[in-house]
């Protein structure tokens, strides 16, 4: 089996489960990139979000000031970006113990939450 098909198999079984939770930012992401005109292979609006609904059937953080201020700390205390410590944050806010990641440091744990890479 190649990385490749053995990624998109764990990837299909983490969303296969019931208790998953995302946040909007996450959402609104993928559905960015998905789309973006200089991507090889992009997906249309209709597919894009479609993909986007079905997953809403996951628990979804939105953006909160209380979940902004607490990106804002996490950022200053672990050097992390804005935009990843958000997902830190909502992912606190959901009381996720995990998140699942490619983007950040497998293994650290940061305010409570275990970063882990799904691929690895």
């Amino acid at each position: 089996m190649s990385s490749m098909t053995g990624a998109f198999e764990r990837a299909g079984l983490l969303l296969q489960r019931d208790d998953g939770a995302l946040s909007i930012q996450v959402l609104q992401e993928f559905y960015t990139e998905a789309t973006r005109a200089t991507r090889p292979h992009r997906l249309t609006h209709d597919m894009a979000a479609g993909l986007v609904k079905a997953w809403t059937r996951f628990r979804v953080q939105e953006m909160t000031l209380a979940v902004l201020e607490s990106a804002l700390e996490i950022c200053a205390a672990h050097r992390f970006s804005y935009w990843d410590s958000a997902v830190v944050a909502a992912a606190r806010a959901l009381g996720c113990r995990e998140l699942y990641t490619e983007d950040m440091s497998h293994g650290r744990e940061v305010e409570g939450v275990m970063i882990v890479n799904p691929f690895r």
